[in-house]
C-alpha cells in the first residue's frame, strides 16, 4: 500500500516482533529501507533556523551600513585635504565603531542565561539557540500520543449488546486476560487493572487456544468448580461470526437474529465513531469432562457485549494549547493515527479545526498547493515521517518560525527540520538525537512556559541590536558629516576605539536585564524592516545633539582640535550609553526599572571616561581637560537628548513600528518615489 498505516501485510526494519511466526520477502535493505530513509534525512544539514537567518540578515545590514559610512568619511577627509594615512585610519575606526562586536557574547550569554532559566524547569538545552527559536516559534507541530494523550490505554467502557453498561462483560474480558499465557498485551493490563479483585481464586485454568493474527482471538478453557467455561475475546466482527445467541441486559440467553446483528453493528460503528479501540466478548459452557481447547470450539458463542479502550487526553494538554493560543502560537497535530481517534481527542480538548488532511492528500499535492493549505489546516492523519518533514517545511517556506513536539522514530525527519525540535526524556534515542530541547516531564505546558523563556531571551538581544544600529548610526553618521565641515578629524583614531570599547563594556549586563510584559504576549521575529527604520528614525535624534555640540565647542568655546576631540567624546560616550535606558522598554522609561548592574556599568563607563580625560593618562590619548561650564552645557544637552529620544521612540512605536516597511521612504525621500538609502539598507 502507498499509505504505510495501510500496508498492513508488511515488515518494517527496526520493528519487533512480539510473539507468533512468519515468513516475508525481503525487498529492499540498507538506505532503500523506511528506517533508512529516515537516517539518510538525518545527515542532511537542516535548514537555517530562525536565529540563523535572523543574525544574517541583520550582518547584511550592518555590513552595508559600514561600508556606506566608511567610504563616506574617507571621501569627505580626503576632500578636506586631510592626510592619506590618517583619513584611512580614521575610516577604518569609524567601521570598527559601526561594528557590534559585542553581539556574538551578548547572544551567547543571553542564551545561556535563558537555557538555566529552562534547566529550571526540566528542560535539557542541547542547541543554544534553541533558545531563541522557543520564543519566536508561532506554529507548534505534535504528535498526538503521549503529548495531547496519556500514552497509556484505559479501560472506559464494558457495554452489552444494547449499549448498557454490564459487569458481566467485564468479568468474562477479565477472566480471559487474567488466565491468558505469553506476554499481556496494553488491551489486557488495562482489562486487569481496571478492577484487579473482579476474579475469585476458585477459578481455575484447563487449556488455551492462543491468539493468532489470522483468527484475532483468543479462548481461554477454564473451570470453577463443576463448571466448565470457554471464554472468548477478539476482534468484534470475528466474535460475532461465532456467536449463535447474546446475553440480554436481564441476563436471558436470546438468539442472535438478524436484527441484533444489525443493533450490534450499530453499537459497534457508534463505539468506534467516539475512537474506541474495541474487543469483543463471548463464552460457552464446556462439558464437565473437556480437557482441551480447539479452535472446532469456538463456535455457538453467547455473545456477552463489547470493551472499549481509550488513550485519554491529558488534563494539562487543554490548559497549555490555551495557554499557546493566548501567547500566539498555533498549535497542530501531525499524526500516524486515524481520523476519527485523532478528531474526537483534539475535540475532548477544545483545539479548533478548521479543516483536516490525510497523508493520502498529502502525496497528491505538490510543494506550492501544500504550502496554500497548511496554514488553515488544523489535523494532519496518517501521515509518515517524509509526509511530516514536508509539512514543516512547507509551514517555514510561509515565513513560520516551526517548532515540532515527536517522540518517535518516525518524528525524527521532522525534528531535525524544524526550527526547533523538541523531544521527550522518555522517546527513542534517534528522536532525542535530533531534538533541539529535551523535556524531562511529558507535558506540553512546560513548551507554553518555555516560549515565554525564549521570548524574554529575544528581548534582551534585541536590546543591544537596537542599541548597537540607532545609537552607532547616529554617532558615526555624525562623525561622517563632522569630517566634511571640520579642518581637523573629528575625533583621533584611538579616541574612536576607546569610545567604542567603554561603550561595548557599559552593555555587557544587558543579558540580566529584566524584560517587559507586552514583550511576552505574542511571537517575536527579527524584523530588519523594523530594526533599520528604528536606526533611521532614533539615530538622526542622536546626530542632532551632536551637532549641537559641536556648535556649543565651536561657537561658545572656539575650540581648538584637542578641545573639541575632548568634549565630543564624553558628550558621545554619555548620550550613547545613557540612551540605553529609553531604547530598552517600548514604555515609559521612568516606569520599567533596569537592572542594577546595567546601572552600574552604564554609570561606570562615563566616570572611567572622566578618570581618563583628567588624569594623567589623558595626554597621551589626546585629551585636555573641559571646563565646568562647558561640562555644565554637555549635562543639559544630555538631558534633552533623553527626553527627546524617549518622545521619538513613543511617537515610533504608536504610530510608525506598525508601518515599518514604509517608513523611512516618506522621512528619507521627500521627493517621492523610491528610496535609495533604503533599498541599499535592504
Amino acid at each position: 500500500d502507498a499509505d504505510l498505516s495501510g500496508a498492513t501485510n508488511a515488515v518494517f526494519m527496526g520493528s519487533s516482533v512480539v510473539g507468533g511466526s512468519a515468513k516475508f520477502l525481503v525487498c529492499s535493505t540498507g538506505r532503500q529501507t523506511q528506517l533508512g530513509t529516515i537516517a539518510g534525512t538525518l545527515r542532511r544539514t537542516a535548514p537555517p533556523a530562525a536565529l540563523e537567518r535572523g543574525t544574517y540578515r541583520f550582518g547584511l545590514l550592518i555590513a552595508r551600513l559600514t561600508i556606506l559610512l566608511a567610504l563616506c568619511a574617507l571621501f569627505f577627509n580626503l576632500l578636506r585635504h586631510h592626510p592619506l594615512l590618517e583619513s584611512f585610519l580614521f575610516a577604518v575606526a569609524l567601521a570598527v565603531g559601526l561594528t557590534p562586536e559585542l553581539l556574538p557574547m551578548i547572544v551567547s550569554v543571553t542564551l545561556a542565561r535563558g537555557a538555566i532559566r529552562l534547566g529550571h524547569k526540566r528542560v535539557i538545552v542541547k542547541r543554544l539557540a534553541a533558545v531563541h527559536d522557543l520564543g519566536a516559534m508561532d506554529v507548534l507541530c505534535t504528535d498526538k500520543t503521549g503529548t495531547l494523550t496519556e500514552a497509556r490505554i484505559e479501560l472506559v467502557r464494558h457495554v452489552d449488546l444494547s449499549g448498557k453498561e454490564s459487569e458481566h462483560t467485564y468479568f468474562l474480558a477479565a477472566l480471559n486476560s487474567r488466565f491468558e499465557a505469553g506476554l499481556k498485551s496494553p488491551l489486557d493490563e488495562a482489562i486487569l487493572k481496571h478492577s484487579p479483585t473482579a476474579i475469585a481464586d476458585s477459578w481455575r485454568k484447563i487449556d488455551e487456544v492462543p491468539f493468532d493474527f489470522e483468527r484475532r482471538r483468543v479462548s481461554v478453557l477454564l473451570e470453577d468448580q463443576d463448571k466448565r467455561l470457554l471464554v472468548l475475546k477478539g476482534a468484534p466482527e470475528d466474535v460475532l461470526r461465532l456467536c449463535s445467541r447474546y446475553e440480554s441486559s436481564n441476563g436471558a440467553v436470546i438468539p442472535l437474529d438478524a436484527q441484533a446483528l444489525e443493533l450490534a453493528r450499530r453499537q459497534f460503528e457508534a463505539l468506534g465513531a467516539d475512537s474506541f479501540r474495541l474487543l469483543a466478548v463471548a463464552s460457552r459452557e464446556m462439558p464437565t469432562t473437556a480437557e482441551h481447547a480447539s479452535v472446532s470450539d469456538e463456535a455457538g458463542l453467547i455473545f456477552a457485549g463489547f470493551t472499549a479502550f481509550l488513550d485519554p487526553p491529558k488534563q494539562s494538554a487543554s490548559a497549555a494549547i490555551a495557554d499557546l493560543d493566548r501567547a500566539g502560537v498555533a498549535v497542530k497535530i501531525l499524526t500516524g493515527d486515524n481520523e476519527l481517534v485523532t478528531r474526537h481527542v483534539c475535540g475532548s480538548l477544545g483545539l479548533t479545526i478548521r479543516a483536516m488532511l490525510l497523508g493520502s492528500d498529502v502525496d497528491r499535492m505538490g510543494d506550492e498547493a501544500l504550502m496554500a493549505r497548511v496554514e488553515t489546516t488544523d489535523i494532519f492523519c496518517r501521515v509518515t515521517p517524509a509526509q511530516k518533514n514536508r509539512i514543516i517545511l512547507a509551514l517555514k517556506r510561509r515565513g513560520r518560525t516551526v517548532g515540532f513536539l515527536g517522540d518517535g522514530i518516525n518524528d525524527a525527519p521532522a525534528l531535525h527540520s524544524a526550527d526547533v525540535g523538541i523531544s521527550v526524556d522518555s522517546a527513542v534515542d534517534v528522536a532525542k538525537d535530533a531534538a533541539d530541547l529535551i523535556l524531562l516531564d511529558q507535558n506540553l505546558k512546560i513548551v507554553a512556559e518555555g516560549v515565554r523563556e525564549g521570548r524574554r531571551t529575544f528581548g534582551n538581544i534585541m536590546k543591544y541590536v537596537m542599541m548597537a544600529t540607532s545609537s552607532n548610526f547616529g554617532n558615526m553618521f555624525s562623525m561622517a558629516g563632522a569630517a566634511l565641515i571640520l579642518p581637523f578629524l573629528p575625533m583621533l583614531p584611538i579616541q574612536v576605539l576607546l569610545n567604542n570599547l567603554l561603550y561595548d563594556i557599559s552593555e555587557v549586563p544587558i543579558p540580566l536585564d529584566q524584560v517587559d510584559d507586552a514583550d511576552l504576549v505574542s511571537p517575536r521575529h527579527w524584523d530588519i524592516n523594523f530594526v533599520r527604520n528604528f536606526m533611521l528614525v532614533l539615530g538622526p535624534v542622536s546626530s542632532i545633539f551632536d551637532f549641537l555640540t559641536f556648535g556649543v565647542l565651536l561657537l561658545v568655546f572656539h575650540a581648538d582640535a584637542a578641545l573639541f576631540h575632548t568634549g565630543w567624546f564624553i558628550e558621545s560616550l554619555a548620550t550613547q550609553t545613557l540612551v540605553i535606558f529609553v531604547i530598552r522598554t517600548r514604555g515609559s522609561a521612568l516606569k520599567s526599572r533596569p537592572h542594577p548592574a546595567l546601572v552600574a556599568s552604564s554609570v561606570g563607563m562615563i566616570a572611567v571616561a572622566l578618570v581618563a580625560i583628567y588624569s594623567p593618562l589623558g595626554s597621551l590619548l589626546g585629551f585636555i581637560s573641559l571646563p565646568l561650564t562647558f561640562m555644565a552645557a554637555l549635562a543639559i544637552l544630555t538631558a534633552a537628548y533623553l527626553f527627546l529620544a524617549e518622545a521619538v521612540k513613543r511617537f515610533f512605536y504608536r504610530r510608525l513600528a506598525k508601518r515599518s516597511t514604509r517608513l523611512s521612504k516618506p522621512a528619507f525621500n521627500l521627493a517621492g518615489g523610491a528610496s535609495p538609502l533604503r533599498d541599499y539598507l535592504g
